[in-house]
């Protein structure tokens, strides 16, 4: 089984031109990075094909990683999106899957909740042509994983930016190499490139969870922004909040936002949707219109890492 199984993998790498990156919103909180020794894919005698474990409605259950990752596409992407993001997307769900099967977050499983692993689409009730091109998409980046290290890379992704990514260590606290700041053009055509929302005074003091000061121009006070523009931290009523708790307390879609008093209602602008750190999707997309390949796009978003072709060998030898 095993010489089939390496066979298998060599056939499918060399069927793929390789010119070598990633992330509702996935990604949650930063995961320890394993090492090659800690990662088992579980091998089918029958399909002779890696599989996870996945938890559904409370039950895991095995299933083929490709069938896994081609939902994940479906999931997490427009059908009409590039085909080279597309790529892209599969390598980096595949790194962040396979870190996040690794540990103990669910027993050694993933899960199909967006807000904690990855979103999942059932391949059986989408669109046929969205789900040929998302199983291409993974067949033709198949084995390839982020490492940075030797080690699998936490490959945090989101919806958009705003036009500029976030560094990890101002939204986690937690310098990472990889996860920096860079530029994200092109993304002006996201379903939430912008938001605005208001909130009745009273709504505003609810979702504080306190009573503000009487004389309301006393509200709004001093904020401070990151080096990509975000809210790092800002002085309402008189206390100091970070900008990402901001983002949780008010439900903003990111912390790139501008907060103004009008008449009878606090106003808070937003551009991007996501914690912002690591690949932007839509920015993926836009480069992938402009006629980057899935790798370049990849290298864009993740600093110094290391395309790796043939993990599945590397951690089944």
């Amino acid at each position: 089984m095993e010489g089939n199984w390496k066979a298998y993998i060599f056939a499918l790498v060399l069927g793929v031109a390789v010119p070598w990156m990633v992330c509702a919103l996935g990604g949650g909180s930063l995961t320890p990075a394993p090492t090659c020794e800690q990662i088992h894919i579980t091998v089918s005698e029958e399909k002779q094909t890696p599989t996870i474990a996945v938890l559904m409605q409370e039950k895991t259950q095995q299933m083929p990683l490709t069938e896994y990752l081609t939902g994940v596409i479906l999931g997490e992407l427009p059908a009409d999106f590039a085909f080279e993001a597309k790529k892209a997307q599969a390598v980096v769900a595949r790194t962040y899957a396979l870190r996040i099967a690794s540990g103990d977050r669910h027993a050694g499983a993933v899960c199909t909740d967006s807000g904690c692993c990855q979103s999942y689409r059932d391949p059986a009730v989408a669109d046929d042509k969205a789900v040929q091109e998302a199983r291409k998409a993974v067949l033709e980046t198949e084995a390839m994983v982020l490492t940075y290290g030797g080690k699998l890379i936490d490959a945090t992704y989101f919806s958009c930016s705003g036009g500029v990514t976030e560094d990890a260590v101002a939204v986690w606290g937690t310098e990472i190499p990889y996860l920096q700041s860079v530029a994200s053009p092109g993304e002006e055509h996201a379903a939430h490139y912008s938001d605005t929302v208001s909130f009745t005074f009273a709504a505003f003091e609810s979702a504080l969870q306190r009573d503000l000061p009487e004389d309301r121009s006393q509200w709004l006070g001093t904020v401070n922004y990151t080096d990509s523009g975000s809210v790092a931290s800002m002085i309402i009523g008189g206390v100091s909040y970070k900008g990402t708790q901001l983002r949780k307390l008010l439900g903003l879609r990111s912390t790139v936002f501008e907060m103004c008093m009008e008449e009878d209602a606090v106003v808070v602008r937003t551009k991007g949707f996501g914690h912002r750190v690591g690949m932007s999707q839509y920015g993926a997309d836009a480069m992938a219109r402009t006629g980057s390949d899935f790798a370049q796009i990849l290298s864009h978003y993740y600093q110094d890492v290391q395309l790796e072709t043939d993990w599945y060998e590397l951690t089944n030898p």
